[in-house]
């Protein structure tokens, strides 16, 4: 699992959070039985459980078809395809280059219709998978691994002092119960 934080000018942020096992049948479940839900704060009022696979989340609903989300899908395919040949600080770096790239998926009509003129001034920036305007930005980069055993890696990269250059990556490793 590899993901952003935003933040916007009242430094408001969106998260995906975990739902609690049980909400469906065993369709639904990871092998251990574990359920995995999208809950957002627009869209559905309730958690949507979400069936093996992968999917993209930006600023917007859970796989809204913007081409810097399939792009960054694509990329992050990708690294997971070539991933067991990694080792795992590879695989983190690579994924941390998914997070972070700049390059500008345009044209797209769904990011400018759904952002009007507000995004026009900051298009090629915001059609990015990593996005860095004045006052809004990708601020913070989430890194979860977790192998057959349940050993975790959780590796996040954050902006300091809504400083660009100034970034601090923390990793902490546990494993789940059973």
């Amino acid at each position: 699992m590899a993901g952003h934080q935003h933040t916007w000018q009242a430094g408001s942020t969106h998260q995906l959070p975990a739902a609690a096992a049980g909400l469906a049948g065993p369709r639904a479940s990871t092998a251990k039985g574990d359920v995995i839900c999208y809950y957002g704060n627009r869209g559905e009022p309730d958690p949507i459980v979400l069936t093996p696979g992968t999917y993209g989340l930006s600023n917007a609903l859970l796989e809204t078809p913007w081409r810097k989300l399939c792009f960054g899908k694509q990329l992050f395919l990708e690294t997971v395809e070539r991933s067991q040949a990694l080792p795992k600080d590879v695989l983190i770096t690579s994924l941390l280059d998914v997070l972070n790239n700049e390059e500008a998926q345009l044209p797209d009509p769904a990011i400018e219709d759904q952002g009007g003129e507000y995004v026009q001034p900051m298009l090629s920036k915001y059609a990015a998978v990593c996005v860095r305007c004045p006052g809004y930005g990708t601020r913070t980069n989430t890194i979860i691994l977790v192998d057959a055993d349940g050993h975790v890696t959780f590796t996040e990269r954050s902006m300091m002092d809504k400083d660009l250059s100034h970034w601090e990556t923390r990793t902490y490793e546990f494993t789940l119960q059973s």
